[in-house]
């Protein structure tokens, strides 16, 4: 992915937009996922209410970066704004850590709030990628935006004929997740 194309879409997207920003940071991982940075003196105006406004310029520049390179798939970019997103990603993987400990706890499975996406991968990965977690698995089920994980034994064999009630509410911290 051109890196610096991506910089200038969401500079010329903040300005049009006179959102504050002082500086771009653009980072490809290992894994394909590109991390923008943005420092502002006002990082509120850029994430917005529960994040809708970062979603809504991440959604942009990820679309006009795919027109522009006339890519067959929508890059995978995460915008952040002050540690706003990496501070949902550790909230997210610190709630898998209090599930798995109940899942060992009770040997029951558990199903997660439904969530983005992208906090899925998170979870799927933290819990894949974990050392302490490995006795551990994860899976998505349901559909739209009641999609969510369970959590489970890796020993637990077959499938179980009872089917897990989705999650609705719960106050499990997941619930102003914003991606």
């Amino acid at each position: 992915m051109n890196e610096a194309l991506l910089k200038d879409i969401l500079t010329g997207l903040l300005t049009f937009l006179n959102l504050p920003a002082d500086g771009l940071t653009v980072k490809t991982e290992e894994d394909g996922l590109t991390r923008v940075d943005i420092l502002s003196s006002n990082p509120s105006r850029i994430i917005g209410w529960h994040g809708e406004t970062l979603n809504a310029l991440q959604h942009l520049a990820k679309s006009m970066l795919r027109a522009k390179e006339k890519l067959e798939r929508t890059p995978f970019v995460v915008l952040d704004v002050d540690g706003y997103r990496k501070m949902q990603e550790e909230k997210v993987c610190k709630i898998a850590e209090q599930k798995a400990d109940f899942v060992r706890r009770t040997g029951n499975r558990v199903a997660l709030q439904p969530m983005s996406p992208y906090f899925r991968r998170i979870v799927h990965l933290y819990v894949a990628n974990n050392p302490q977690l490995q006795d551990l698995m994860t899976e998505s089920v349901g559909e739209g935006d009641y999609r969510q994980i369970v959590m489970r034994m890796k020993e637990e064999k077959g499938e179980r004929s009872e089917e897990l009630s989705p999650v609705i509410s719960q106050d499990d911290g997941l619930e102003n997740l914003d991606v």
